[in-house]
Parts: C-alpha cells; sequence; structure tokens
C-alpha cells in the first residue's frame, strides 16, 4: 500500500508527491505560511543554544522591494538559515525606518493635490495623517520581503516611531546632553530650500554641473582686487576679501579696506592662510552665513555674518534684487555688475561640483543656521579603535580603509531637522531664556511661555540605535541580555558612512563599549551584466518582483548570490535568472527521477568497503564540497558557496553520477540498494548544502525525499574523513576524461548524439578502469569492433588510454572539413577582436573590470576552440 498523499508515475513508481515539474508560485506561498505558523522563525531568549543575530538594515516605511534590497535580503536569510542549521539560536530582526524627509514629502504631495499644506492642517493633525497613510500604504515591503522568503522573527517586528524605540530616543539624547556631546549653536548647515530643512553631510549628494565662473573687480584703480566666484548673487552678503598671507601680489592691501560693488559697503581685505595663492587670482569673497569656508574664516577674523536670503533661497537683501530667486538673482547680479565694467572674466559653460538634496535633488544652499549638533569627535574616536583593536572585523577588510577615511576625519553631526515627522527633540525653552532637557521618565516643564523645541530629529539618529532599541534598550530585556552585540551586519558599502559609523559610535556609547556587531560584511551594489549601473534612463533596471513572478524566490536568489563577491559588485541579467531556474528544474527533476529509482534515507550508509567504486566517488565529492562551502561561507564568499554548489549538483551528481548509476538502479542486487542509499544520502545532504541559498525547493523536495518535518532544522552536513576517498576519486576522473574525449570528438565531428560509432579501447587497465569498459560504451555511444573494423581517427587520452575510431560512413568528411574552417574562421576573428580591446589602454583604463574580465574570458575561449578545431580537423579521415 501507499501514502494517500503519494503520487506515481505511469510506471507506477512513487514520486512523494512531487508534479512532473517545479512549479514556483504553487510552492512558495504554501510554504512560507507554514513556516511562519510553525514558529520556525522566532528566536527564544531562553535557548540554551548559542546566539546568532542579525538586525535588517530597515527599509524606508515608503519604499517597495529593489534589487539592492533583495541582494541585502538575499544574503542575510542565507547567513540565517545556515547558522539555525548548524545549531545557533538565531534572532533575524525585521522592521522599517520612518524616514522623515521622505515620509513627510509623500504626505504633503497628498496634501497639494488637495490644494492643502501642513500648515493648513497643523502640526497635531498633519502628524495623525501620516500615522493614517503608515497604517494604510506603509510597510508594502514588508509583504515582499515575504516573497523572496525572508526567514525574519515577525513577532519582533520594528519600526523606528514605535513607543520603545521612541523612548531609546529620548533616553540617548538626554545622556548625550548632560555628557556635553550635544550641543546647540550657530553653524554652516546644508539647507534645502525645497524640503525646507537641515540636511547632514551624508545626505548631500555632489555632481559634476556646468555652471559659470565670473571674475569680479572690486574696488578702483590700484587698490582693487579681482575675485571668481560661481556663486555671484552671494556678493551681497560678502564682508571681507581673504588673501594669503605671504602673497607677495597682495601684501599692500592687507588691512586696507575696499568698496563692495552694487552695495556701497567698504570691506576689509583680511590676511588667511586657509586661502590658496596658486587657485584663480588668489583673492576670495568671503561670505560668512553662506559658505562654510567663509563661516571659518569670519570667526577667525570677527567678521558679521549678514544672511543674504530666506530659508526658499529668495534675496532678502534691501534693493533691486529683492524679492528674487537664487536662481533670478544671479545673472540679474551679473548684467548690473557688467553695466558697471566690473566683470572682468567670464567662463561658460564651467563644470563645478554641485551638493544637491539626496531626496528631492534640489540644489542646497549652505545657510548660517541655529542647529542642534552631535559633538562626534570621541565618538568616532571609539568607532575607529573597535575595528583597529578587532572587536569589530570589516569584511572585506580592504574596504576598512574607506571606514577610517570617514570616522577619522568626521565633522560634527548637524541632527537637527525642521520638519514634523520624527521623534522631536527633547528640550524645552523657558520666557527668561532657560533650556532643559527632558528624559523619558522626567516630566516637562510647564508654565506660561515654556514650549518644546519645533524641530525633529535626523533618520539616522534613531536609526543609530537600531541594533540595541529594537531589543529593549534602555531596559535590560532577556533580548538583550542573549543577542547583543549582534553578529553579522550585511549591508551595502554605500551606506558605510550613513548608517554603520552612526550605529557604531551610538552602541559603543550606549552599551558600555559593547560593539553593536561583531562582522560588518560589506557587499557592492547590483548592476548588469555589463557593468554599467541600474538607471531607467539606460532601460536596464531589474525589478525582482517580475523576476519572481517569471522564475520563482529561489532563482532570482540564486543569481543575486551566486554575483556576490565580497565588497565587489553585482552583475546579474535575466539570462542568468533563467539558467538559475533550470537549475531548480534540474534539481527537482533529479529528486523526482532518485524517488522513482527508490532512493532511501532510512538507516547507516553502507561501510565503504561495501560499495562500487561510483558509490565511494560520489560521496567523497560529497565530503570536499561539504569543506569548501564551509570555507566560503566562512569568509563570506557566497558566489563561491553557489558555484561550488552548481557544479557538485549539475556536473557531479545529475551529469555522471546518475548516468553512471542508472544501469545498477534498474537492477533488483545488493548492489542496486547500496546505490539507493548512497543516492538518497547525497541528495539529502545536497538539499541542505542548497537551502540557505534556495530554500523553496529544497524544502519541497527535502520533504519529498525524506519525509522530515523541515529542512530548515536539519541538521548542517558536516564532513565524515573516513568517506574521502582519494583512489576513487583518481578511478572516476580518469572514466571521466575518456568519455569526455570521445564525447568532444563526436561533437566536434558533428555525429548526433545517438549516433553510434564502432572503437576499439586500449589502455583501460593501466589508469584502472578497465572494468567500467561497458559503462563507458554506453555513455559515448560506442560499438565494439568488429572483423571489419578500419581505424580513421585516434584519440590518446591521458595515461596511456587509446580510443581507436572507425568513423567510415557516419561523417560527411567534406562537408565536416568546409563546417570546421568556418568555426576557425570565426574563432579567429573572434580572438583577434578580443586583443585589439585588451591591448587599448583607453578602453582598459576606463572600462569596469567585470567587462575587462568578460573579454578576456572570451579571448580565452576563442583559443581554446582554435586548439580544438585544430585538433578536430587533423582527426578527420583523409577522405
Amino acid at each position: 500500500m501507499t501514502d494517500a498523499t503519494e503520487t506515481r508515475t505511469p510506471d507506477s513508481r512513487p514520486t512523494g508527491g512531487l508534479s512532473a515539474q517545479y512549479q514556483p508560485g504553487e510552492v512558495e506561498q504554501r510554504r512560507y505560511e507554514r513556516w511562519v505558523s510553525e514558529g520556525y522563525f522566532t528566536a527564544d531568549p531562553k535557548s540554551d543554544k548559542p546566539p546568532f543575530t542579525i538586525v535588517i538594515p530597515p527599509p524606508n516605511v515608503t519604499g517597495s522591494l529593489h534589487v539592492g534590497h533583495a541582494l541585502d535580503h538575499t544574503i542575510q536569510d542565507t547567513l540565517v538559515r545556515l547558522k539555525r542549521m548548524q545549531g545557533f539560536e538565531v534572532l533575524w530582526l525585521p522592521g522599517m525606518d520612518h524616514a522623515g524627509i521622505a515620509t513627510q514629502n509623500v504626505v504633503e504631495r497628498q496634501l497639494a493635490a488637495q490644494q492643502l499644506s501642513r500648515h493648513d492642517l497643523g502640526r497635531e493633525k498633519f502628524v495623525e495623517r501620516v500615522w493614517e497613510w503608515k497604517a494604510e500604504s506603509g510597510g508594502k515591503i514588508l509583504g515582499q520581503m515575504r516573497r523572496l522568503g525572508d526567514s525574519v522573527d515577525w513577532s519582533r517586528e520594528r519600526f523606528t516611531m514605535d513607543e520603545g524605540l521612541s523612548r531609546a530616543v529620548q533616553t540617548i539624547f538626554k545622556r548625550l546632553y548632560d555628557d556635553e556631546l550635544i550641543y546647540r549653536a550657530n553653524r554652516i548647515i546644508n539647507w534645502c530650500p525645497r524640503c525646507l530643512t537641515a540636511l547632514s553631510d551624508i545626505e548631500v549628494e555632489h555632481t559634476e554641473d556646468e555652471g559659470e565662473l565670473v571674475s569680479i573687480r572690486y574696488g578702483e584703480g590700484e587698490n582693487s582686487i579681482v575675485v571668481a566666484t560661481t556663486r555671484a548673487e552671494t556678493m551681497l552678503g560678502d564682508t571681507a576679501v581673504a588673501v594669503h598671507p605671504d602673497d607677495e601680489r597682495y601684501k599692500h592691501l592687507i588691512g586696507t579696506e575696499v568698496e563692495l560693488p552694487l552695495t556701497g559697503r567698504r570691506i576689509p581685505i583680511v590676511a588667511d592662510e586657509h586661502v590658496d595663492p596658486s587657485f584663480g587670482t588668489g583673492a576670495v569673497k568671503v561670505t560668512p552665513a553662506h559658505d562654510p569656508n567663509d563661516f571659518e574664516i569670519g570667526q577667525r577674523h570677527n567678521l558679521p555674518s549678514p544672511a543674504i536670503m530666506n530659508e526658499r533661497a529668495v534675496i532678502t537683501v534691501p534693493g533691486p534684487f529683492e524679492g528674487l530667486d537664487r536662481y533670478e538673482a544671479r545673472p540679474a547680479i551679473v548684467a548690473a555688475l557688467r553695466e558697471q565694467g566690473r566683470i572682468v572674466a567670464e567662463k561658460r559653460p564651467y563644470l563645478h561640483s554641485v551638493g544637491h538634496c539626496s531626496r528631492c535633488k534640489t540644489t542646497v544652499e549652505p545657510r548660517l543656521s541655529l542647529q542642534w549638533f552631535v559633538n562626534t569627535k570621541p565618538l568616532a574616536q571609539a568607532a575607529g579603535d573597535a575595528v583597529r583593536d578587532g572587536r569589530v572585523k570589516i569584511e572585506p577588510v580592504e574596504l576598512s580603509k574607506r571606514y577610517f577615511a570617514w570616522v577619522d576625519n568626521m565633522h560634527d553631526w548637524c541632527i537637527s531637522r525642521q520638519l514634523w515627522w520624527g521623534h522631536r527633540i527633547p528640550v524645552w525653552y523657558g520666557p527668561e531664556g532657560q533650556i532643559v532637557c527632558v528624559g523619558p521618565d522626567e516630566q516637562p516643564p510647564t508654565g506660561e511661555g515654556w514650549h518644546q523645541d519645533e524641530d525633529v530629529l535626523d533618520t539616522w539618529f534613531s536609526s543609530g540605535l537600531w541594533p540595541f532599541s529594537t531589543l529593549g534598550w534602555p531596559e535590560q530585556t532577556a533580548d538583550l541580555e542573549k543577542f547583543y552585540p549582534t553578529s553579522v551586519l550585511v549591508t551595502g558599502y554605500d551606506i558605510l558612512f550613513f548608517w554603520v559609523a552612526r550605529m557604531m559610535m551610538f552602541g559603543l556609547y550606549a552599551m558600555d563599549g559593547k560593539q553593536p556587531f561583531d562582522v560588518v560584511n560589506l557587499h557592492g551594489m547590483v548592476r548588469d551584466q555589463f557593468g554599467k549601473k541600474m538607471s531607467k534612463s539606460f532601460g536596464n533596471v531589474v525589478d525582482p518582483l517580475d523576476w519572481i513572478d517569471r522564475y520563482g524566490a529561489d532563482a532570482t536568489r540564486f543569481t543575486l548570490a551566486r554575483g556576490a563577491n565580497p565588497g565587489s559588485d553585482v552583475p546579474i541579467s535575466e539570462e542568468w535568472c533563467q539558467g538559475s531556474r533550470n537549475f531548480c528544474n534540474k534539481l527537482w527533476n533529479a529528486t523526482r527521477f532518485a524517488m522513482m529509482n527508490g532512493a532511501t534515507v532510512t538507516g547507516d550508509l553502507p561501510a565503504p568497503s561495501e560499495l562500487s567504486a561510483i558509490d565511494r566517488w560520489i560521496l567523497s565529492r560529497l565530503q570536499h564540497v561539504t569543506a569548501e562551502v564551509d570555507g566560503y561561507f566562512a569568509a563570506y564568499e557566497y558566489a563561491k558557496v553557489c558555484d561550488a554548489l552548481y557544479h557538485f549538483a549539475w556536473d557531479d551528481v545529475c551529469d555522471w553520477y546518475l548516468e553512471l548509476s542508472k544501469p545498477v538502479l534498474a537492477s533488483d542486487t545488493a548492489e542496486a540498494a547500496q546505490s539507493r542509499r548512497v543516492l538518497g544520502h547525497v541528495l539529502d545532504q545536497l538539499l541542505r548544502l542548497l537551502h540557505p541559498v534556495i530554500p523553496f525547493v529544497t524544502e519541497e523536495l527535502w520533504i519529498a525525499l525524506t519525509g522530515g518535518e523541515t529542512v530548515m532544522t536539519a541538521a548542517w552536513p558536516t564532513v565524515d574523513q573516513a568517506l574521502i576517498d582519494d583512489a576513487a576519486e583518481e578511478e572516476l576522473a580518469a572514466l571521466q576524461k575518456v568519455v569526455t574525449e570521445v564525447r568532444r570528438f563526436r561533437s566536434d565531428q558533428g555525429l548526433k548524439p545517438s549516433q553510434r560509432v564502432t572503437a576499439a579501447l586500449t589502455g583501460l587497465g593501466n589508469v584502472g578502469i578497465d572494468a567500467h569498459e561497458p559503462l563507458i560504451r554506453s555513455l559515448a555511444r560506442l560499438d565494439a569492433p568488429g572483423a571489419d573494423f578500419a581505424t580513421t581517427a585516434t584519440l590518446a587520452v591521458t595515461g596511456g588510454v587509446t580510443v581507436d575510431l572507425d568513423t567510415r560512413g557516419a561523417i560527411d568528411v567534406a562537408a565536416e572539413r568546409a563546417r570546421l574552417e568556418k568555426d576557425r574562421a570565426a574563432a579567429e576573428k573572434e580572438a583577434t577582436q578580443c586583443r585589439a580591446k585588451l591591448g587599448n589602454e583607453a578602453f582598459i583604463g576606463k572600462a569596469p573590470e567585470q567587462v575587462v574580465a568578460k573579454i578576456k574570458d572570451r579571448l580565452a575561449a576563442a583559443e581554446a576552440d582554435l586548439v580544438r578545431i585544430a585538433a578536430a580537423l587533423q582527426a578527420l579521415p583523409a577522405s
């Protein structure tokens, strides 16, 4: 009798409920829902198992799953699934970031469509409106994470505006304030005239933009001085001209005054070592309220700092330019200066670096403003020391230089934002100028004239607490005790400065020197197959959900992981995803074949001495690949993990072991029973090894094969030294060499796969494979020679093995010679083109590494083709 859930093929052999073809859409949702309902993702802080923790880089509540997220999550899920199988108590904690500016912009756009602004609603009603939007539309990405297979602990989902995380924010602000590491001051900050808020340095994207460089003469005659600027409108706020103290050209002017054109004001000429005498005219205009370097010069020389624009970058200086936008004022001021003969030179277009708001792309305006700052020097020092002394490892280690370049030169961090959505700064101001910072368990001051600061904190301030605030800090929770420090932070190298450094600073400060994570595992950006950055304008953007719909989550994950080398950008293409889908299908078909042929997983493996060389070989190969995969995982070499398992599964198991075993499996012998047990064991272990990367198909196949509950909690394979068999591997390598050489010859001669050829095999005993002659003939489609046998081609295989073939009547020699000559011409053309590109220094200097590597691979393939074709031509009969 058979189980009611068991299906049978037409010849009544069991397949364990597996359909004829793998259908990802039918499997994925069903398997994921069961994983969640059974609690496989839920971590237990009371467990005796060693902890392994990853906190997910919280995606913005406004976001959706893009291909960068898909890569990041695939790597993290691979690690946490691996560690569960290795016996760790795993916590992968999910959550979202409130994304202050981005979320406020979304809701403000909705209001604008109704001809409303946030000011029409007022602060309280506006924040309520944002929470409503978050409840209705936010978190779309969380559902998409399920599609990808993320095995996160949904019971611990966090949001940076949750009550507990808000308490953490207020607690650390108060501590930093009391320790004089947070202060309020007038400083030059980055200001977005569109978002109407301050921005930190890392929220500014710099691009090379076209502008104009205008040289303006200040003053008259011998006492005049020429300055150059790309922002002529800021001259209205100049309060000095600065020159280098050792510049002989201007020594006679230092300490004198010059008239500022268009204003009637006189401003001093000061000496300052910041000025580069070799740049431009060697004289710079000083606008302390609108340039960070000028602000520093102004501080050193006690210069006034008049602001000339309002928060929307509109000129406020009384006169003809008042009320003009900065871009309207610029040409108007240049025209007025030209009319007065003050323009000495104009250069356009002039390429220069311009900062833009990372959210709305508006050009940032440096602006003197009263803001809150973090004194980062001692915090950044601690963050650098934690990597230097080995408490935190950055993988790959070469990216540590980028980290040190940032933390060792960090400026104080502007943390206040002129927004309504976010964590409001917990500071109250009194009627007599009092300032009180309030902790989470303290009552704010009350009475007439007291009011809270209107600003909110930079989003990165709260996300910088993520590794410990999500575990319950400042309370000393069981989760915090068990799962902090976290084990690995997986993230792209592009936010090394944005997020990693902030978490390091806050984690070390808040947790008494305990690092927030032991390893920072950095990966690169996803690019197309040619190494080009993904962009809508290039038309090469990949939506991972489209690939999941078409090819399945496993194929999408395998494609991403197979391109993920430490710290390097990740090239992908749809063609590669199709190949990954084919790989999943190959596993499916192999498992069905094994089950139809009686593969078993119960009972001990037979002793090696009882097994055939073929069975000993595949078991030995399994040990080697298990060791390789363990080593690659330890080094975060995900691409090499995938490559090793792909070739073991496709080449060793499917193309060789199954084919070599078919004759035995078709019999009813003791040897067949042993091979069925070996086959079941190999597939059981292979599916376990593959599960972290491709969880859905492996779960479906493993349960069908073994009858187990879930592969998620199955033990991770370990290397059994007793099963490593060098002699069996040498024996099978020799067999494979003979079959491969014959197959290559057949392919080169254009023989159909089913077409049989007569051949004499000699020397098989030299390499110990004479017993395998029937298998070799079966796999290579070779018939034994008869009385009329005549050698027309000879293959000399390594180890003294010779294959003499009689190809008379099997090949049209003239046609085959013509085909090979055509192939040789094409290969020569390809090789010539590749050599030309690789010999072009200009091309090599500009092309991405992946593109150069691909051309080198093409050249190697073309050269190999030329050798192969020459051998095939030589092997052809004379006529």
